[in-house]
């Protein structure tokens, strides 16, 4: 799938200039990389904001129009205003067919009502991260990565080297493990069964024994 990215060179620059460019409903951008020299960018804050909201514009090879000419990028960065719902500034990264490319790649969880160790063990599915890194070449880029729960039992776990990959797509090793738990199954809580049972009722209490 194709997203193309509208924006227009920025000639004016500066913290003025862009506080200026925000109040016309434009947001600053750079982008960079390659052989070609960094490009100051403005685009339009609507279409730009929407298009964040897609999972699909984080982790996709993207076609950026600046004026007409069109090249591929990714998107590398975004600032947000502290308590508004307004992007600030955004960077992309030109990249080059012929070279691969370093991104984080989200993950969808399947199945995981269906697993045994939920529907039979009666076990809580969790999802313990929610995107990977992988490095391949733009066009190999996959825009999620399927993590299918629908076998896994109470206590076991999905580990990163479990998962299939799509073509030409490789993990990177992570800096605490090179093969992280991605989704596992934990053991229902007994003290919190035992507290939903109802309480044995209470024996009743003895006669009184007659007076002398």
């Amino acid at each position: 799938m194709e997203i193309e990215v509208i924006a227009a060179k920025r000639e004016l620059q500066g913290t003025g200039a862009s506080r200026r460019l925000r109040h016309t409903g434009k947001v600053p951008g750079i982008v960079y990389g390659g052989t070609a020299a960094p490009v100051q960018i403005e685009l339009d804050h609507n279409a730009l904001y929407h298009a964040l909201r897609k999972e699909s514009f984080h982790a996709s090879l993207l076609t950026l129009n600046i004026d007409g000419t069109k090249e591929s990028v990714l998107l590398r960065d975004t600032q947000w205003h502290p308590y508004k719902q307004q992007v600030l500034h955004i960077d992309f990264q030109r990249v080059d067919k012929d070279h691969k490319i370093h991104v984080k790649v989200p993950l969808h969880f399947l199945n995981s009502d269906s697993a045994p160790g939920v529907k039979t063990g009666g076990g809580k599915p969790h999802h313990i991260v929610t995107e990977l890194d992988v490095q391949c070449l733009p066009g190999s880029l996959p825009e999620f990565i399927e993590v299918d729960m629908g076998n896994l039992e109470v206590g076991h776990s999905i580990h990163a080297n479990d998962l299939t990959l799509p073509a030409g797509v490789e993990l990177v090793a992570h800096l605490q493990t090179e093969n992280p738990a991605v989704a596992s199954i934990s053991a229902p809580k007994v003290g919190a069964a035992a507290e939903e049972a109802p309480a044995a009722p209470a024996a009743p209490a003895a006669p009184a024994a007659p007076a002398a």
